[in-house]
Parts: structure tokens; C-alpha cells; sequence
């Protein structure tokens, strides 16, 4: 996982974060430098560091695009090399969770969602999993730890139990078994399966609604049974995760949330789908620990760093386990900056109506009501979110576009909620590559519009075998309102001033 990461970051970062994105982090560290009373010769304080722990406050802002870059590029390089190897080591992985930590501190908007901290706790965890320095396949002297098999499931058991409750504690329809009627057509990226699976019977979806209360509900305390029901509930998660990655595009979440479910398998339930050589080295390598008379000296070194890690986890549950109780559940919320043990939730509430933004722009110099009707305007298309009403959905997952994430967000809200949209708006009047490479198709190649307008759109999918999708629509959509009003140039000049953005012709 953290190699879809990393690609997403090296892929999407600056046009995002970069000195000309969109939430510039040069401008975000600014601002955390004067609610931290830094001098200006001060990289940072232990106070900002322990608040915001990244890398990044030791980069002068002239070099934060170089910074993202290679934070990216070696994040991609160590997770590369551990998949090539097929095993890693505590450093690399502390390494990692060092990288990833630097880049979701400062990500804003773009990295506020529960799978970043997901990776980053499970990150966590793959420390004290692995031996230290090596990064053998069989390593002798290291045997997998209790407290960590122990914290994945710990982990499961708060994943699913927390968008469990958040979903019976929140919208009516999850109790009402109706979520599932709206779910298919509104969630964020749905694929081309869920149009077909929005359009089964009611019964079907009731019947989905009901076994998702029961997986999130009920089966993670299967986790706390003996051997057969936990190996039950194991089993039980990763269908349910895997039904769900091919249902929608939900980033590499659901694939995150497998990780912690193999640690509902021991040995002999893995071996089963293990090569008989390596099942027979782990059983000598096992049968030789049980039978050593003298134990090196890092044996009792990692049992004490065991216990530390077993007392960490649980002091840091405390306020997990209050929300989880607490009638006011807060979903995807850190309690520590360092993001050790979180809480997490999805879909509390679902929409049932589909809207989207789209963007268009015009060659035409005027816009006055003697124009009305003579101006052509024409749409820029996103990588992945609905748009031209005869492009099949994608299927992108476990990667992640992170702008067409929130423009989803962006159609409940309007502009002023959401002032990187105005910014969005202006580099598409000059034709900034930066956000040209975050869209599938920019009608302005040859030359930049004059002006740029945003859409609202109520989105449907067409019915199966009906006229509209015999003519090639996955959708159709009526104009809802006027999302941005036409704006130019000259009128957003003011507004990148006021809040201290690069204007891109500059």
C-alpha cells in the first residue's frame, strides 16, 4: 500500500501542494509558523514539530517542490524494494512512516481522509513486526510478536466497528435497510459494476444493508473468540473488503483493510496456502528458538520493547474506546498528532441525490446579454468523476485522484467553502500545465479561455437496456444552477492576491 501512495504522491503532489498548487504547503507552513510564534531563523520548536511532525519544516520554502518530489521518490524506491525482496526490515519501515507522516501533516484538504491514517497506524505497527536489520525472508531470533498480531486485530476490530456504529448512529436509511437503494449512484468513484448493481431489486439491497450491519456490527467480536470463530471472522472480513473493492473506487482503503485481517490466520490456517519449503524453514526455524539454551541479547531487548509497545497501545486507546461509547462518534479522528491509534468510520450519512461540478470555458471576449445563446462553451472533463454522460465509469482503485475526491465533496458545498476551486478556476484561464495534468481532457489546448464557469448538475444513471443507454449514456443529468458565475482574468487577479497565490502567466 505504501507504494500506491507514494505514486499518488509523486503523480499529483505539487499540482496539489507544490509552490503553484492549489493549497500550496509553503503558504500552510507560513501560517503554522505564526500560530507557533516561530522567529524567522527558526526551522521549528518542539512544540510545532510534536503538533505537525513532517520533514518539511527543515525545507526552505524555495525548495518545498524539490522536498515533495523527494520525499515521494524515496517513499516509492524503500516500498519498491520491499516488495521486490518480499520481506523489510524495522528501519525501512520506520523510514516509511517517517516519509508518509511528512507528507500527510502538511496535505491538508488532500490527505484528510481515514485511509492516511489507517496506513499510517498500520505502518506503525509493520516497526515492531519486522526483525530490525534484516530483511531476510526467514529471519532467525525474530519471531511475530504477540502485542503486534494483537494491535492488527485490535485494529480490525476498531475499523469495523466504528463505521458499524457510525452508520446505526447516523443516517435513517442504515437503519431503515434503505442505504444501499442511493449508495451505488452517489458514492464518491463508482466503477462500472456499480451501475449495474445500483439497478437490482430493492430486496437485494435490503438484504446487502442488513449484511453490512452484521460484518461491521457483530462479527468483529468474533475477533475476541477462540480459534474458529476468529479464523470465521477473518474470512468474513476480507470477502467483505474485496466485495466492496469491486463494487467502487474507494482509494486503497479497502485493500488497507485486509493487512489487518490476516492476522486472524495463524500458522496452521496459512500454511495451507503457503509453498511446502517455506512452511518447512519456518517450522525448523521455530522448533531451533524453542530449543535454544542461550538467547541473544536482542531476544530480551525486543520482549521489553514488546511490553512498551503493548502500554503505548493501550494508553493511547483510552480516548478511542470513549468515542467508540460516546453518542456524539466522531469518525477518521486522531487523538495524537503522530496518529498511533485512531478512530475511523465511513458513509455515517449517504446522499441521495447525485450532483456534480462541471467546468466550462469560452473563447467569446464579451459575455453581455446581447451574447446570450451565441456563446460556445465547452467542458473540461476530470480524470475519473462523472462528466460526459457517455464515458464509462473507471475503475482506478487502489489508486487514488485526489482532486476528483473532493470535487465530489465540493457539489454539497459552494466555492466559498471551497476557495481552492476559485484557484482551480484561474489556472484554467491561463492553461497551467500543473492542473491540466490532474484532467483527462482540456478543450483549450491551442490557446486559454477568456472565461471560466462552473456548472451544478443532478447526475442518474440510465437504465439498463433503456433507449438512453442503447445511445451509449451511463448517465444523464439536468442543470441544477449555476455553481461559479463566468468570471475572467482580470477579475481573479484580485482575489490570488488576497490570498497570497502565485498568478501562473507570472
Amino acid at each position: 500500500m505504501f507504494v500506491v501512495a507514494f505514486l499518488v504522491a509523486l503523480n499529483q503532489n505539487k499540482p496539489l501542494l507544490g509552490s503553484n498548487g492549489l493549497l500550496p504547503v509553503s503558504l500552510y507552513l507560513q501560517q503554522l509558523r505564526r500560530h507557533f510564534h516561530l522567529s524567522a531563523n527558526a526551522s521549528t520548536s518542539t512544540e510545532a514539530f510534536t503538533a505537525v511532525p513532517t520533514v518539511l519544516w527543515w525545507v526552505g520554502e524555495g525548495h518545498l517542490d524539490q522536498a515533495l518530489d523527494a520525499v515521494a521518490i524515496a517513499g516509492l524506491g524503500l516500498s519498491g524494494l520491499l516488495v521486490l525482496l518480499g520481506s523489510g526490515n524495522s528501519v525501512v519501515f520506520f523510514l516509511l512512516w517517517v516519509l508518509y507522516h511528512s507528507l500527510v501533516n502538511v496535505g491538508q484538504r488532500w490527505y484528510s481522509f481515514g485511509w492516511e491514517s489507517q496506513l499510517l497506524e498500520t505502518g506503525f505497527l509493520a516497526i515492531f513486526l519486522c526483525p530490525v536489520l534484516s530483511v531476510g525472508r526467514f529471519p532467525k531470533h525474530s519471531p511475530t510478536p504477540w502485542v503486534v498480531v494483537w494491535g492488527y486485530r485490535w485494529l480490525l476490530f476498531r475499523i469495523m466497528l466504528g463505521a458499524g456504529l457510525i452508520k446505526i448512529r447516523g443516517d435513517q436509511c442504515w437503519r431503515d435497510l434503505t442505504c444501499m437503494d442511493y449508495h451505488y449512484e452517489t458514492q464518491p468513484v463508482p466503477n462500472p459494476l456499480s451501475y449495474y448493481l445500483h439497478q437490482t431489486p430493492q430486496l437485494l439491497h435490503k438484504m446487502e444493508t442488513a449484511g453490512n450491519h452484521f460484518v461491521e456490527l457483530v462479527v468483529p467480536f468474533f475477533l475476541l473468540l477462540p480459534r474458529p470463530f476468529r479464523i470465521l471472522g477473518g474470512l468474513l472480513q476480507v470477502v467483505f473488503q474485496v466485495v466492496i473493492i469491486v463494487s467502487g473506487n474507494l482509494s486503497f482503503l479497502n485493500w488497507l483493510t485486509i493487512l489487518p485481517a490476516i492476522f486472524c490466520f495463524d500458522d496452521g490456517f496459512l500454511a495451507h496456502f503457503m509453498p511446502r519449503n517455506s512452511t518447512d524453514k519456518a517450522t525448523r526455524l521455530q522448533r531451533q528458538a524453542e530449543e535454544a539454551v542461550k538467547r541473544p541479547v536482542g531476544y530480551y531487548i525486543r520482549q521489553v520493547s514488546n511490553v512498551c509497545l503493548a502500554v503505548l497501545l493501550a494508553r493511547l486507546s483510552v480516548p478511542v474506546v470513549q468515542n467508540l461509547l460516546s453518542s456524539r462518534q466522531l469518525m477518521n479522528t486522531s487523538f495524537d498528532s503522530f496518529k498511533i491509534v485512531n478512530t475511523y468510520g465511513a458513509f455515517g450519512s449517504i446522499t441521495r441525490t447525485r450532483t456534480e461540478v462541471v467546468f466550462e470555458g469560452t473563447l467569446a471576449t464579451s459575455l453581455g446579454p446581447q451574447d446570450e445563446g451565441r456563446v460556445k462553451w465547452e467542458e473540461f472533463e476530470f480524470k475519473c468523476k462523472p462528466g460526459n454522460v457517455t464515458r464509462r465509469p473507471c475503475v482506478i482503485s487502489p489508486y487514488h485522484y485526489r482532486l476528483d475526491w473532493l470535487m465530489w465533496f465540493a457539489a454539497f458545498q459552494d466555492y466559498q467553502h471551497n476557495p481552492w476551486l476559485v484557484h482551480l478556476a484561474g489556472k484554467m484561464l491561463v492553461g497551467d500545465p500543473s492542473v491540466t495534468s490532474l484532467l483527462a481532457h482540456n478543450p483549450f489546448q491551442k490557446q486559454p479561455p477568456n472565461y471560466i464557469r462552473a456548472l451544478h448538475y443532478r447526475y442518474q444513471y440510465t437504465e439498463v437496456g433503456g433507449a438512453e443507454a442503447r445511445g451509449g449514456q451511463w448517465w444523464k443529468r439536468r442543470k441544477v444552477g449555476v455553481y461559479l458565475p463566468p468570471v475572467s482574468a482580470g477579475q481573479l487577479r484580485p482575489v490570488f492576491e488576497s490570498q497570497g497565490w502565485k498568478w501562473p502567466a507570472d
